[in-house]
């Protein structure tokens, strides 16, 4: 494993507020997780802080597109620059978001360099665009089919470097088994998805393997992996904006995990969505902690 470097992504510019004038709490999942010691317990360097704008959506209706849009791609650009720094440098980045915008950071950040897979643990696809959907807003639920080139130029061109992703490499875990419409979506476009139903029915560690082998190829630099925290099941992972039942155990997540950071090819990991402001002891994050950890090797 490469030297291991925590950054802070703390931007929850992508989520729709939680009620009327207030702001998601997911930008204190890093906050949270260094509490726990994480940096210490990885046996990381320190990454610091990329400060997000402030979240603001103005005079924002549904029909305008992406909110915070202008901020967003600021905050891509900028975060890209620090996970660019790392990667070119051999460090692993391991980024603590934030909402699953930030993903969009590394996204560009890997396409400035090369070609490189995305390898998404999710309880949805994260694919809203204006070609399946008419609440395209929040860039935390589009983030994937931004990268991929789907939705508004400002935040899909960025650099003229769009599509920062091939819809050929990549790959989705976790995803609930009743997303039909989505599932059908990504099974045309040939994304290949792995259900939480799939992972019970094929093992965890088997379908991660396959994964990894098929990232392994010259055509790809390396592969990145993003883990929204709501592809656990919420008997376990409460505090996220969208607790959809029967997802994964934490023993099928570390399973799904381990396979993939492990491989040489994988060059960073982002941590999202976990909310503290909906874990009120901690459990939550502790548990989260805990199994990143376990997954990078360092338990």
């Amino acid at each position: 494993m490469p030297n291991l470097v925590v950054l802070d992504a703390p931007s929850n510019l992508g989520l729709r507020p939680p009620a009327p004038g207030t702001v998601p709490g997911c930008h204190k999942l890093a906050g949270a997780l260094r509490e726990q010691r994480i940096v210490q317990r990885l046996r990381a360097s320190e990454g610091g802080v990329v400060v997000p704008p402030r979240y603001d959506r103005g005079d924002w209706q549904e029909g305008d597109g992406v909110f915070n849009a202008a901020a967003i791609a600021a905050y891509t650009r900028r975060l890209a620059d620090r996970i660019e720094h790392h990667v070119r440098a051999g460090d692993f980045p391991v980024v603590l978001g934030g909402d699953c915008s930030i993903n969009l950071g590394a996204a560009l950040a890997l396409r400035r360099i090369g070609r490189y897979g995305l390898a998404v643990l999710d309880a949805s696809p994260d694919f809203r665009h204006p070609g399946n959907s008419d609440r395209v807003g929040a860039a935390g639920g589009e983030e994937v089919a931004l990268a991929t080139g789907r939705g508004q130029e400002d935040l899909t061109n960025l650099e003229g470097l769009g599509p920062y992703l091939r819809d050929e490499d990549v790959r989705y875990f976790g995803i609930r088994d009743c997303f039909e419409a989505e599932r059908a979506e990504l099974a045309e476009l040939r994304i290949p998805v792995v259900t939480v139903g799939d992972v019970r029915e094929w093992g965890a560690g088997t379908l991660a393997s396959v994964t990894r082998q098929a990232f392994e190829i010259p055509q790809l630099d390396g592969y990145w992996v993003h883990l929204d925290a709501d592809v656990l099941d919420p008997s376990v992972m409460p505090a996220v904006d969208s607790p959809d039942p029967d997802g994964l155990t934490p023993g099928e997540l570390v399973a799904l995990l381990e396979p993939l950071l492990a491989s040489p090819h994988c060059v960073g990991l982002n941590v999202t969505i976990y909310d503290p402001d909906l874990d009120p002891e901690g459990t939550a994050g502790a548990l989260l902690t805990d199994l990143v950890v376990a997954a990078l090797g360092q338990a």
